[in-house]
């Protein structure tokens, strides 16, 4: 796979798990709100994603080490799979009810994670394992702290 390409991909799909999942929990701690969750993973795959490949645009610019082709190989592979990846996430809310697509969303983001770590450390010849752990932990840390805001702010937002 050309470098530009798999900086997009990398990027686009752990961005798009990470933050998508995040908002999808914190939202539904906080509101229990299925138009409220669909609402922010549609914002995710659109604004999100945008807002990533210009991220990665101007990363890859600053490098001065690439080719304008390169640089926007990159960039439109960062949005699409950002974009793509992000609004997978909105089959299972559209087809559960909120509580159980949350938890077919999370081990959905999970297994497509560290899958692509697994990927990774056979790529770089290194421990998968490790590799694996190091992702999914960072992933959870997100789940979880994103759980609590939203309790946190939807408690406030009650009253």
């Amino acid at each position: 796979m050309k470098h530009s390409i798999k900086t997009g991909f990398s990027f686009g799909l752990t961005s798009a798990i990470l933050t998508t999942l995040g908002l999808m929990v914190g939202l539904h701690s906080g509101t229990h709100s299925k138009p409220v969750v669909i609402g922010g993973i549609l914002t995710i795959a659109i604004a999100d994603a945008f807002s990533d490949a210009l991220g990665i645009h101007i990363s890859e610019e600053s490098e001065n080490a690439h080719a304008t082709k390169e640089i926007w190989e990159a960039t439109l592979s960062t949005f699409l799979f950002k974009f793509v990846f992000a609004l997978t996430f909105v089959i299972p809310v559209l087809l559960l009810q909120l509580s159980t697509a949350i938890i077919v969303s999370v081990i959905w983001g999970l297994l497509l994670l560290g899958t692509f770590s697994f990927y990774i450390a056979k790529e770089q010849k290194t421990k998968t394992w490790k590799v694996i752990a190091e992702h999914l932990f960072i992933a959870l840390v997100v789940i979880i702290a994103t759980h609590y805001v939203g309790g946190w702010i939807g408690q406030y937002s009650a009253k």
